[in-house]
């Protein structure tokens, strides 16, 4: 009898065990739930992208340049369904950041222009990384947005430095001088060198 008795308690056991893994699963799903639901409103509330304005000038070299038009675009559009949104977006951002190196138009090819753009590339790369990771440091992907924004408006004063440097008048004789210290056109000695 007691054998029997044992029998049954013990599938009775295994079954109520099963259930209690359940419900621990339960509440961990939850719990995971609930920290992504905290860090998708942090990172949400935090994401804010400001491009600056530019001028009528600026605008007008920048519409012929289609890897910027398409990274302003990428920055305009915000994501709003879920922290995965927020992942596809960085990734997104990163790579077209990193476009933005072809094809600059040739009056902002310079190396105080790529150095800005390098900025720029490097915190969205860190962006990306932060966001991409399994426990996401929401305060850190917070932190470097005001960086970008920092970026894109060192980057939109130097396309005005440039432009402003344009408008300057070149004084009478300047070109030749210029011209004069460029090494590579310097006038060869036509006397032979003696050893």
């Amino acid at each position: 009898m007691n054998l029997k008795f044992i029998l049954l308690l013990l599938p009775s056991l295994l079954l109520l065990s099963c259930q209690d893994e359940d419900a621990i699963r339960e509440k961990e799903r939850l719990k995971s739930v609930e920290k992504s639901q905290i860090v998708f409103a942090k990172i949400n509330k935090g994401w804010s992208f400001d491009q600056p304005s530019s001028t009528e000038e600026v605008q007008s070299i920048l519409k012929s340049w289609n890897q910027w038009n398409d990274f302003s675009r990428e920055l305009e559009q915000k994501p709003k369904s879920s922290i995965n949104a927020f992942r596809k977006k960085a990734i997104a951002l990163s790579k077209k950041a990193e476009a933005l190196n072809n094809n600059i138009p040739a009056k902002y090819d310079k190396p105080q222009v790529k150095s800005r753009i390098a900025i720029i590339i490097t915190q969205l790369h860190q962006l990306d990384l932060y966001i991409n990771l399994d426990k996401i440091p929401a305060e850190k992907v917070v932190a470097i947005i005001p960086n970008v924004n920092k970026g894109l408006r060192s980057l939109e004063a130097q396309f005005q430095e440039i432009i402003r440097k344009e408008k300057i008048p070149v004084e009478q004789g300047e070109a030749d001088m210029i011209r004069m210290l460029d090494t590579t056109r310097a006038i060869p000695s036509s006397k032979p060198i003696l050893p």
